[in-house]
């Protein structure tokens, strides 16, 4: 089947006229991007503007203690749980609030489900829209302009970049996210998991598959859990 793309309006607001009547010297900046956050991290602290120990928790909370776990006990859950499954497809936003993964980020949420027949992919064409309460932060690769760019028009070969080799006649659905929608993808559930818990399952659930770039398969050597 021909690959599709499903195209949705963006109203980001990507206006970058900005303007320059102010007299900073603009020269003296540290060329690595890093450098350049920890130096506007320090100037909006010393001005109050910031507090440290507040950005530290929000960082903290999407690096660490959000990550992708919160997606991929969506992922679970609909794996175990048809009925729950049946309304994440019909109202994702709604589903997945009923585990209290909504916020900033994610109010409005869309999933799409992999198939033997279809595997869909996401991605924001124009910016980098992302569900951070249930995926985190967006991987660098996901904000670059090579990847916003060829995966609407070449997804087939940018999944084989990733190490994915999506058979010919599987459809591709590209998913545009937007600041009024976002995607998350329901990988398909490995063979081999059927006596895995829920718990189990949600461990070898990637922030990749649920952004459509990678497979899961079944953990080698038993479950996770399991101690031998």
């Amino acid at each position: 089947m021909a690959d599709q793309t499903e195209s949705h309006e963006h109203s980001h607001d990507n206006s970058h006229e900005h303007g320059h009547d102010h007299d900073h010297d603009h020269q003296d900046v540290p060329p690595d991007i890093a450098l350049r956050v920890r130096a506007l991290e320090s100037v909006l602290v010393e001005k109050g503007m910031v507090d440290s120990a507040a950005l530290d928790g929000i960082v903290d909370t999407y690096e660490n203690r959000v990550g992708p776990r919160n997606g991929a006990e969506v992922v679970a859950r609909a794996w175990v749980d048809s009925a729950y499954r049946e309304r994440l497809l019909a109202d994702g936003t709604a589903a997945i609030g009923e585990l209290g993964y909504l916020g900033g980020q994610g109010e409005h949420m869309k999933v799409v489900e992999n198939t033997s027949e279809v595997h869909n992919l996401v991605v924001c064409t124009l910016c980098s829209c992302y569900p951070w309460p249930t995926l985190g932060l967006p991987p660098v690769w996901y904000k670059s302009y090579a990847y916003r760019a060829r995966a609407v028009i070449e997804p087939r070969e940018v999944l084989s970049e990733f190490g994915l080799n999506v058979p010919e006649d599987v459809e591709i659905r590209v998913w545009d996210s937007t600041a009024e929608i976002r995607y998350l993808v329901l990988p398909e559930r490995p063979a081999g998991t059927e006596d895995m818990t829920e718990e189990d399952l949600a461990e070898i659930v990637s922030r990749d598959s649920m952004i459509g770039v990678a497979r899961i398969e079944a953990p080698s050597g038993g479950n996770p859990g399991d101690d031998a």
